[in-house]
């Protein structure tokens, strides 16, 4: 049950990164807390533990979702660069703010980052494509920003990313593209900080490997491969507004069960 739970939790990942850009981690890391709890994990690291392997996962859904929406030719790749940039730096930082921060309060901040995000969704609300492309120093900066909150939250940085892009006058397709692309980074440099932060926590469960559980990465990663590439077809030919506002609900849900 525990491996038909993770590959069922790695398919509806998948579909949603590669369909939106923004998904996988919101679904993850709150079904691994209540899974994690719900095994006797100890609370001081179940969080932790829950965000560390929702971004390993996310290594495998980004590369996947990204080669679909490059053979697709969506992907804005001069902006990933430069954005790569900055994303290294500032996931890496974010996974040792993380670190810093107890279990149960981490909990509520990603809890009202779910609600901040469901609230959007719902509304419609989208940033104005005001101004253009900034130059290779304000990518770069918003790279920073964006690991680094990514890392906090355990997500592929889609809801941050997406509207950046759109604000700076990318199209949606290219910007969930792109934000895709940008998923991969933020996960290699996110999962490798918490692995090597918390390896040496007494508290952590058999087969994990620092924050990461092994057995978790295994089964999201499985599924999520292969349904990204279904999410990233649906893009280019679904209008997802029910969608949206459907995994908007589910997540205002999730974010006020965190807070409550």
């Amino acid at each position: 049950m525990e491996l038909l739970l993770y590959l069922v939790l790695g398919a509806a990942a998948g579909v949603m990164a590669g369909l939106f850009g923004v998904g996988g981690g919101l679904i993850i890391v709150p079904v691994l807390v209540a899974s994690f709890a719900a095994h006797g994990f100890a609370p001081e690291v179940l969080t932790h533990l829950a965000v560390g392997t929702s971004l390993a996962t996310i290594i495998f859904t980004s590369i996947n979702s990204v080669l679909e929406h490059h053979r697709l030719g969506a992907v804005r790749w001069p902006l990933f660069i430069w954005m790569a940039v900055g994303i290294l730096l500032g996931a890496a930082l974010g996974a040792l703010t993380a670190s810093k921060i107890q279990g149960p309060l981490l909990q509520k901040i990603i809890g009202v980052f779910a609600i901040s995000v469901a609230l959007q969704m719902i509304l419609g609300l989208k940033p104005k494509a005001s101004r253009g492309v900034p130059g290779k120093p304000g990518l770069t900066v918003a790279g920073v920003v964006i690991g680094w909150a990514s890392a906090i939250f355990g997500i592929g940085g889609g809801s941050l990313s997406v509207p950046f892009l759109m604000w700076r006058s990318v199209p949606m397709q290219q910007a969930v593209a792109t934000s895709s692309a940008c998923g991969l980074p933020i996960a290699l440099a996110g999962a490798i900080s918490f692995m090597w932060i918390g390896w040496n926590e007494a508290q952590l469960p058999q087969w994990s490997a620092g924050f990461v559980y092994l057995p978790a990465l295994a089964g999201i990663a499985v599924s999520s491969m292969f349904f990204a590439r279904v999410g990233a077809r649906l893009a280019h030919r679904l209008s997802p507004v029910v969608l949206k506002r459907l995994f908007a609900l589910l997540l205002f849900c999730v974010g006020l069960n965190f807070l409550i």
